[in-house]
């Protein structure tokens, strides 16, 4: 967590000496510390989950005691809990890679997931409000929680270090008083402040009177409304504490599942314990905060100061998978108490229960286990909660951590989401972009569409806060500073002093002219790493203006899961961390020309600290129209590359890989910082922006039939499917294992005698795909391959169970599908410019240069006015110069400008290798071999190809599956469906007035019947068919009968929609009848 420089050794360019270096490839003697940086929260807060004592499977220690004399210990295991990989407890803990490869890993595993059923699983990192931190807010739905409530309340969300976590807020009422409310078990329970504050404290009421009136004892107003608070205890007949506290506890104790023997004074202690500022250890601190919350929200009230964002990041911080770990396995542990409870109970009722160390032993093996809740969260996302863990929403809590290619697994780790409950919600003031942001979430790195604005991404420098630290000597520090104590008076009026709250806990007052320079000692502690204070302290004086602004206070933060970045100290010339609630009151400048003496005081590390990690591999981006860099983001995660490099170690469900990757000669050097030539997402291509043929519109491109010949883009799909012969029989019966039958003529030398494919075979639909025996029958089964598509055996692996003992029953196939490029596949640079190959052109009739090369890609001109993708031109021409003079080009953002513009840096390079400075060329056409007229603009681009591909897509059926009910074609492309031609299509069809073809699509090809109908009666159903006629009689012809008429010239047949039939037999059943007019 210490900000130690590593964001000075940048590269200084990008290069591409180390693919010709001869130790390329040979593993590294340590993992790249760039790469393990990324899942640090992740596996840090893990860390710190499980660092106090939680060991694999969770063993207990149990204490237990009669009538409080101890009895001793008994140890116990609650069962096993997911342990999240490259954490202190796994394996593959800070193991070199060489160990990693000789593991099956990736040398560069960088772990922060948890597997369940061999899936990869992240825990999320949602957005929640900042701990321990008063919020002014104003919520008009809050007038509906009674009557006299208005729209002003203060919320706090109380964390304790053990991250307990509980909702508080404090509600003004119309009359002046405050109400109290906390939510516990998911319940909503108020109470008025003045029971609350008599409860926590012996005071008089003198003294409650004068701690709430500080800084206000002129507002008359202000001290009415506190005596009325007052009175309202008094008039209920509590006058002392242990009569507020009984009268607390006979109220509540009915909601809080307490033993009958407490006493109402414990109950109403247990209240205070656990449902208001549980950050707080001791009840004068609660007390003294209380009271700052409530001159707070008579503050806001009054328009003295003016209410603080939630949406804001100032006021946020971020829940670590660590975090909810530990939450969920402390509820779990007292849920096996509770469970413990029921169970001694129930024996209690049948029988005398006499409690020894054996007895308990056997009760407790009947308590709830915790392997099964951790699995399921683990597994679904859902959290099975009774408290609702202080969160917003119990689902989307995992995500998969797909290895779709290397920068969309990164993303997960550096993904922040607002949550579920947001998603919802129809106003669009969560989902804006707040200059508060600058520099800890990414302004490009979200999506476009529904999560839009929701689901966020860390900027590369951004770090989490994980560790916890002691703060015992941070308030006698400040005490020497010059702090007042918070039961001693300052030199000035009260009103003319800062509060100082650390972490949540009222320490003091300061006097106004004394605070910056208290302000500014604090950090030179923390830069210069002096008096104990911890480097990422969050330092924050919000200053009195006069005016109504941010509530004035010192707050000092050093609590884990907050967001801080490094940035440069000027005056100490260090690194520093700073918080999101601090650099809102500081200048920071962002190049050196805009430092200005004895104003700026810190300064950004480099220009491009706002983008993320994926924001910062797009060449150029600071010369595209800001949405296309947030296309390229969401495009480079679905773009085929080659997602890792143990292909024969993986069984994903599909994995992509691109079979001859290039590395980009025109690059940022963050691309290099990650070493992403380990995982390359494409290929360089030659692009000539030219209209050549009507084939290039609307975003088509045209492919050099030569090239693709050549193997540009060629890729293939990596399927994994599991067999599991256990799951094809019934319970029991154990005598289903791999194997052929002897001469099964059905096989055909096309599987091995185990009964599986060879490795290398090539499948062709209908061809045998594995077989098995039934040991006991002799009986043997033969599975053929389904899928149209052709492929290849690429591994096949014998898999056994989870304790080692398993027999031949399981295996894993792998195959591996071809997928060459073809007309509708999708193909992008990286700047969002998206195109579908639309046409495979002879390399004959391809346009040419003067020096006889021809383009891999024909891009259309009319991509470029409207989407003002100039970092693409600007590519080009550096990709051109590069591969003229063998160099590799920065592409970093922000390094060009106006005075030092990039088209005069290439231009002249281009100009010096003997081309156009401008990146054009004299073409001449492949059909008619003259000179083009126009001066063709033609350059290297690298180019990704995308998952999306038409052989995924494409939907045909002539005949097929149709419904059992209604006879209609089934829909869905897995099924062999059709596509449902609707109302809109109708509508077409009508407006064309192409009656017969509309007749012959919703009625022909679809559930067209011949029904039989009797004329006479008009009914459907009625006419029935006769009896089959005796075998010795010459009639063969059976006729329809209409079981009402009791006749049979009066049956016709009609043709009509199977589902009217169906539509007439449903309403026969609810006694309607249908008579038809047959004419």
């Amino acid at each position: 967590m210490e900000p130690d420089g590593r964001w000075r050794n940048l590269p200084s360019g990008p290069s591409l000496k180390h693919l010709t270096d001869p130790s390329y490839g040979i593993p590294r003697e340590q993992q790249k510390p760039e790469l393990q940086e990324l899942t640090r929260a992740h596996v840090e807060s893990f860390n710190y989950a499980v660092r106090d004592g939680l060991s694999h499977a969770v063993q207990a220690d149990i204490s237990w005691a009669v009538n409080g004399i101890s009895k001793g210990i008994i140890k116990q295991s609650l069962g096993y809990v997911p342990i999240m990989v490259k954490s202190k407890l796994c394996n593959l803990y800070n193991l070199p890679p060489k160990a990693l490869i000789q593991h099956h890993e990736e040398a560069e595993e960088m772990g922060g997931y948890f597997i369940i059923n061999g899936i990869e699983k992240v825990i999320r990192m949602l957005i929640m409000p900042r701990r321990n931190f008063p919020i002014a807010m104003i919520r008009p739905k809050w007038k509906s929680r009674g009557p006299g409530y208005t729209e002003y309340g203060v919320s706090m969300h109380c964390v304790r270090e053990e991250h307990s976590a509980v909702n508080m807020n404090l509600h003004y009422v119309e009359n002046g008083t405050v109400m109290l409310n906390f939510i516990y078990r998911k319940e909503l329970f108020f109470l008025p402040l003045g029971f609350a504050l008599k409860a926590l404290v012996g005071f008089s009421d003198y003294q409650i009177f004068q701690e709430l009136i500080k800084g206000k004892e002129d507002d008359s107003f202000f001290r009415n409304s506190v005596s009325q608070m007052l009175r309202i205890v008094t008039e209920e007949g509590c006058s002392t504490q242990k009569q507020v506290l009984h009268y607390l506890g006979e109220c509540f104790r009915v909601k809080l599942n307490l033993p009958e023997w407490y006493p109402s004074e414990q109950a109403a202690e247990f209240l205070l314990d656990q449902c208001i500022c549980i950050h707080l250890n001791s009840n004068t601190e609660k007390f003294y905060l209380l009271c700052l919350m409530t001159r707070k929200l008579f503050a806001l009230a009054k328009g003295e100061c003016m209410e603080e964002n939630p949406d804001s990041l100032v006021n946020q911080e971020v829940l670590t998978p660590g975090q909810l770990f530990l939450m969920f396995l402390k509820e779990k542990m007292e849920a096996w108490l509770v469970s413990i409870k029921i169970v001694i109970d129930k024996k209690a009722q049948k029988t005398n229960v006499s409690i020894d160390t054996e007895n308990l032993k056997k009760i407790f093996n009947l308590g709830t286990d915790l392997t099964k809740p951790f699995e399921y969260l683990l597994a679904t996302g859902n959290l099975r909660s009774k408290t609702g863990l202080g969160f917003l929403q119990d689902s989307g809590l995992c995500v998969v951590a797909d290895k779709l290619n290397f920068i969309r697994y990164l993303s997960h780790f550096r993904c922040v989401h607002r949550g579920a409950a947001f998603a919802k919600m129809r106003t669009t003031t969560v989902r804006r972009l707040l200059p508060e942001s600058w520099g800890f979430l990414c302004p490009v790195h979200t999506p476009d569409g529904e999560p839009c604005g929701l689901m966020n991404h860390l900027t590369a420098i951004c770090e989490v806060v994980t560790q916890f630290v002691y703060t015992t000597s941070i308030p006698a520090l400040l005490c020497n500073l010059g702090i007042t104590p918070v039961d001693g008076a300052p030199h000035g009026p009260y009103r003319e002093c800062y509060p100082v709250l650390l972490d949540g806990i009222m320490v003091g007052w300061v006097e106004k002219e004394l605070a910056p320079s208290i302000a500014e000692s604090l950090r030179h502690f923390k830069v210069l790493r002096e008096k104990r204070i911890p480097p990422w302290m969050e330092v924050t004086l919000i200053p009195m203006t006069g005016k109504p602004s941010l509530y004035p206070g010192l707050f000092l933060f050093t609590t884990p899961c907050r967001l801080v970045r490094p940035v440069q100290n000027l005056e100490l010339g260090k690194e520093e961390l700073i918080g999101t609630m601090e650099q809102l009151f500081m200048n920071v400048a962002i190049f050196e020309d805009e430092v200005l003496a004895g104003v700026t005081t810190h300064q950004e590390l480099f220009p491009h600290s706002l983008l993320s990690v994926i924001a910062n591999f797009i060449p150029f981006s600071d010369h595209n129209q800001s949405p296309r860099n947030m296309y390229q983001c969401q495009m480079g995660k679905q773009t085929m590359g080659f997602p890792l490099l143990t292909y024969q170690d993986r069984s994903d469900n599909k994995l992509y890989r691109l079979q001859t990757p290039q590395s980009p000669l025109v690059r940022p050097y963050m691309y290099d910082y990650y070493d992403m030539d380990n995982y390359p997402i494409g290929t360089n291509a030659i692009v000539a922006v030219i209209s050549y043929t009507g084939y290039d519109m609307e975003d088509a491109m045209i492919v050099n039939k030569a090239s693709w010949e050549r193997g540009f883009a060629h890729g293939s799909v990596y399927k994994s499917e599991f067999i599991d012969l256990s799951e094809k029989i019934k319970q029991g019966d154990d005598s289903l294992v791999f194997g052929v039958k002897p001469g099964d003529p059905r096989v055909l030398q096309k599987l091995d005698d185990d009964g599986l494919p060879f490795i290398g075979a090539q499948l062709h639909y209908g061809d045998p795909y594995y077989s098995y025996l039934n040991l006991n029958t002799g009986e043997s089964f033969v599975v053929y391959y389904k899928n149209k598509e052709n492929c290849v055996v690429d591994n096949i692996k014998v898999c056994s169970n989870d304790t080692g003992n398993g027999k031949f029953k399981c295996v894993c196939i792998t195959i591996r599908v071809p997928r060459n490029p073809t007309i509708g596949d999708k193909f992008a640079s990286r700047h969002g410019q998206k195109g579908i190959l639309s046409r495979l052109w002879p390399a004959e009739d391809m346009p040419f240069t003067e020096s006889g090369m021809m383009p891999d890609i024909l891009f259309n001109p009319h991509g470029f006015p409207s989407r003002m993708t100039i970092g693409m031109l600007i590519e080009s021409m550096a990709g051109k110069s590069a591969a003229l003079h063998g160099l590799c080009h920065d592409a970093t953002p922000f390094i060009f400008s106006e005075e030092n513009s990039a088209l005069e840096y290439f231009g002249e390079m281009l100009k010096a290798a003997g081309y156009n400075f401008y990146g054009t060329e004299r073409l001449y056409s492949g059909i008619s071999g003259l000179e083009l007229e126009a001066d063709i603009f033609i350059g290297v681009v690298y180019y990704q190809r995308l998952r999306h591909m038409v052989s995924d897509k494409f939907q045909v059926r002539t005949t097929g599956p149709r419904d059992k009910v209604t006879n209609q074609p089934v829909g869905g492309r897995n099924v062999q469906g059709g596509i449902r031609f609707g109302e809109m299509e109708r509508d077409a069809l009508l407006a064309h007035g192409t009656s017969f073809l509309l007749h012959d699509r919703l009625f022909n090809c679809s559930d067209r019947s011949v029904a039989h109908v009797c004329v006479e009666c008009g009914s459907l159903l009625s006419p029935l068919l006769e009896k089959p006629p005796p075998s010795w009689s010459a009639m063969r012809n059976r006729k329809y009968n209409c079981s009402l008429c009791n006749r049979s010239d009066t049956i016709d047949t009609v043709s009509v929609p199977y589902v009217f039939r169906y539509f007439v037999a449903e309403l026969a059943a609810m006694n309607i009848k249908v008579k038809l007019d047959v004419v």
